[in-house]
């Protein structure tokens, strides 16, 4: 947690800078710790333990802008620190563009706590994050004749933000998070290692799901045994919802400030044009409480609020900082996502995978490429085959192709099992019509 003691060390850095050359300032500082216990087939690998703190201050002079770091809070040596980073300042190019957001848009503060932060946590002993890790090893140790070798670990930690900035905001910020996974390698055919991995999180301990982890990885590597391309050609492809968001991901990048001023998005210019399919809705869900991703402010301190993103395919926001709307010459809007909730369907994946007659299910995307400003994409994937409502032929080496309007455009279903863990929330989604590169 940070003390009052630095707080006011920051407020002072601050005012600092003001009196020694600048004409707005900003201060960010940071205090953490996280941990990490990793087993290889139910015996220690690694810990690791490490806490952290820092201070960032953002300097605005004569038109210049700097950014510096440290994490040695002593006032003294901060006094020599903050003069050294205004001096350096002055030797970068003037950009005008570079200036603190107008203060009307600050988070004001006074809203109920989004409650990011397991007071509980400190209580949980190393020895019971070791054995929670083992535990999970030892669901599918010795269970079958085909594992290789089994991973688990146990991730947890905290983080504590405090922000000051000269022209009128304040805000602080807390999290913490939990997370189990397990991974196997196994005895495929012939030379083949299959091998695959699950894991859960969560903000507090007690809500972390923390059984079936191992025999979930289990079951996901043995399912791949037999793995193989399939004839090429336009396949309905289900995405399971674990791997969804890998295809919305290059959708919101496009909606990023710093691509649109670069003309770098395919997204460019489409702001109430229809982008996509009817049934793609995707609001920005910022306050939900005990949710990852929740906030009251974003990066630049600037209040966050319920947003739609794309309504029945039509595009209604990007996401534009102060530095990037006034090279743009538009308003800005936030920095960067916050939680995003797709429109659920009333279908989970199994009951979807029923309807298809002739697709792919993909669970994973292997490596691949993307243009974003052209949209294009390839990627590799592994999955599925599914023949009149049943998985069949587990696949391999094949690759999925087109462009992202086209892709999202064939978007004919959406399931409701979103994984609520993460702050994107994508369930189930069908396609239809998409191009398959195999034999």
């Amino acid at each position: 947690m940070i003390s009052d003691k630095n707080k006011k060390l920051a407020q002072w850095a601050m005012d600092y800078a003001l009196k020694n050359g600048c004409q707005q300032a900003k201060v960010n500082l940071n205090a953490g710790s996280n941990s990490s216990y990793e087993l290889r087939d139910g015996k220690i690998d690694r810990l690791q333990q490490a806490s952290e703190n820092g201070l960032t201050i953002y300097v605005y002079v004569d038109g210049r802008y700097g950014s510096y770091s440290t994490n040695r809070l002593d006032q003294k040596e901060l006094e020599t620190f903050i003069k050294n980073g205004i001096e350096a300042t002055k030797y970068l190019a003037k950009d005008e563009a570079r200036t603190l957001p107008d203060e009307s848009r600050y988070y004001k503060g006074g809203k109920p706590d989004l409650e990011l932060f397991d007071k509980n946590a400190s209580s949980i002993s190393p020895d019971d994050k070791v054995a929670l890790a083992k535990a999970t090893a030892e669901e599918i140790m010795g269970t079958n004749d085909r594992i290789i070798s089994v991973d688990t670990s146990f991730y947890d930690g905290n983080n504590f933000g405090y922000r000051v900035s000269s022209n009128g905001f304040e805000g602080n910020t807390q999290n913490s998070w939990c997370s189990l996974y397990a991974g196997t390698a196994i005895k495929g055919e012939g030379e083949a290692r299959p091998s695959s991995g699950w894991g859960e999180s969560a903000i507090y301990f007690d809500q972390l799901v923390k059984e079936n982890i191992g025999k979930t990885a289990l079951d996901r590597a043995l399912a791949k045994i037999g793995q193989k391309k399939i004839q090429s050609g336009k396949y309905t492809m289900v995405i399971e919802p674990r791997s969804s968001s890998n295809l919305l991901r290059p959708l919101i990048s496009a909606l990023y400030g710093s691509g649109l001023q670069q003309k770098n998005s395919f997204l460019l210019g489409k702001i109430n044009e229809k982008v996509a399919s009817d049934k793609l809705t995707i609001i920005d869900e910022p306050h939900l409480i005990k949710s990852s991703g929740a906030r009251y402010f974003d990066g630049e301190g600037i209040a966050t609020e319920r947003r739609p993103i794309f309504e029945n395919g039509v595009l209604k926001t990007y996401y534009i900082d102060t530095y990037n709307a006034i090279k743009m010459d538009c308003e800005p809007t936030i920095d960067s996502p916050s939680i995003l909730a797709m429109n659920l369907g009333d279908k989970d994946m199994h009951s979807l995978i029923k309807d298809v007659n002739n697709g792919i299910l993909v669970t994973g995307f292997n490596g691949g490429n993307f243009n974003s400003s052209t949209g294009d994409f390839s990627y590799g994937v592994e999955g599925f085959q599914i023949e009149n409502g049943i998985l069949t032929q587990p696949i391999s080496e094949m690759n999925v192709t087109g462009n992202m309007l086209t892709l999202w455009s064939a978007l004919a279903a959406t399931g409701n099992d979103p994984r609520l863990t993460s702050s994107w929330r994508v369930p189930t989604l069908v396609f239809e019509g998409i191009d398959f590169s195999g034999l």
